[in-house]
């Protein structure tokens, strides 16, 4: 008998991945709309854009979460950041691996296409990996923070508040139980360190991580690792020196903070836009000059296959060496004694714009519904596509349908604009090609 074409249709990856993200906020939704989960009553669209800003990992929030959550809201909570951070297909395999199950090759394919990997070999064997760095490392974390934060809360709280943060940071996802964020520990160096650390860990992304615990020497790491590292390490710098120049007479900001306080709030705030979302000094009281720049920060994001969002940094260093590459009358952009295909060129500018695609409709959109002023609202959807979470207050103050916009900037955000690209278009190789011909440009 002929099988039924029913059973022989295929959903393809970008529709798994992006359903599974879906499907995670419809639940996140109906569990922080029951009663146990808030201790007053929110609305629907209040339940479905903290659901959909937990899942993204974002960190955006429409209420005070510590005092509008209930414990139970807040595990919920927590559990769609994990989620949501790691992908569910990875936690999909870990339950089938410690059931004994084999892992098809289905299976093997949408982790490849979670990750944003080229290749099928060794995923397995990634992703238990992965889960065993994402434990180790969180609670190391965990356990460093409770000693410093038992003393401050008590046995109980302090060990609650150190592994939701933890776990918040570890993900990239900017949440806090605090009414005011991470403002009081702004001169804490241990909490600064801890959580600064977890945000720079989980946005390198995970293969970066292992090829630098596999291979000791510089020389010896692949082209991805060697940028991503070279290339957080100076944006870092280059962050905090322009952050801590910027703000340095801001008595809103920093200004009135001693030398060592000005440079440890300006390092946060530096590394907290790729992709956290965590603030230790106002946001919505930087210049100017600084905002416009956390936006350019948060419109890079992290790395390939990390917990952060955002064209990534291994694009946006590609784009600036092919700039220089051209004005250097260098046809093929090489680094680090590489050459960087015309192909990984292509992509990276179809990524960066599709992304400037998406911020400048939302943007659009966001001016003719919302009755708040432009800069505001630029700086809540840029927060919005790199799931960042920074916002100069107005996100409680957005329209329903604003809110609907922003919660699908968040989703597109994560889910990345190739998975979006190939959700809408189904690519095709050509098997021709047409004749050669000039176009005037510049």
């Amino acid at each position: 008998m002929k099988r039924s074409r029913f059973f022989e249709w295929k959903i393809s990856p970008p529709v798994i991945i992006s359903g599974n993200f879906l499907l995670l906020i419809i639940i996140g939704t109906f569990l922080l709309k029951l009663p146990i989960a808030t201790e007053h009553s929110i609305s629907w669209a209040d339940a479905f854009f903290t659901a959909t800003s937990a899942s993204t990992v974002t960190g955006l929030a429409v209420f005070d979460v510590g005092s509008t959550l209930t414990t139970f809201g807040e595990i919920v909570l927590l559990t769609l950041i994990q989620l949501g951070g790691l992908g569910i297909m990875t936690f999909a395999v870990a339950i089938l691996m410690l059931f004994g199950k084999k892992i098809g090759m289905q299976n093997r394919i949408y982790i490849r296409d979670s990750y944003n990997q080229q290749t099928l070999g060794g995923m397995v064997k990634y992703v238990r990996l992965i889960l065993l760095f994402v434990l180790s490392i969180e609670t190391l974390a965990i356990t460093l923070l409770s000693i410093h934060w038992i003393p401050t809360f008590g046995f109980r709280d302090g060990i609650y508040y150190s592994t939701f943060h933890v776990i918040s940071a570890f993900n990239n996802a900017g949440f806090s139980i605090f009414p005011v964020n991470l403002s009081p520990f702004v001169g804490d160096p241990i909490v600064n360190i801890i959580l600064s650390s977890l945000l720079i860990i989980g946005g390198l992304g995970f293969f970066v991580v292992m090829d630098v615990w596999n291979k000791k020497s510089f020389h010896h790491w692949t082209l991805h690792t060697k940028m991503m590292i070279t290339g957080t390490v100076l944006l870092n710098v280059i962050a905090t020196v322009t952050l801590f120049l910027l703000e340095y007479n801001n008595v809103n900001t920093i200004g009135d903070f001693s030398v060592g306080n000005k440079i440890l709030a300006s390092y946060f705030q530096a590394v907290s836009p790729r992709t956290a979302g965590f603030n230790t000094i106002p946001t919505g009281n930087m210049e100017e000059p600084s905002l416009l720049f956390t936006m350019l920060l948060m419109f890079i994001g992290g790395g390939t296959a990390s917990t952060a969002s955002g064209i990534k940094l291994t694009n946006f260093m590609v784009i600036v060496y092919a700039t220089v590459a051209y004005f250097r009358g260098i046809s093929e952009p090489h680094l680090f004694g590489r050459t960087i295909k015309t192909e990984i060129l292509l992509r990276s500018l179809a990524i960066t714009t599709v992304s400037l695609s998406t911020i400048i409709c939302a943007l659009f959109l966001l001016t003719i519904t919302e009755s708040i002023p432009f800069f505001p609202l630029a700086f809540e959807v840029f927060s919005a596509f790199g799931t960042v979470g920074l916002s100069m207050g107005i996100t409680g103050e957005l329209s329903g349908i604003g809110k609907l916009i922003v919660c699908l900037v968040m989703f597109m955000g994560r889910i990345g604009p190739l998975t979006l690209f190939y959700l809408l278009l189904k690519p095709r190789k050509e098997t021709y090609k047409f004749p050669y011909d000039q176009v005037h440009t510049g």
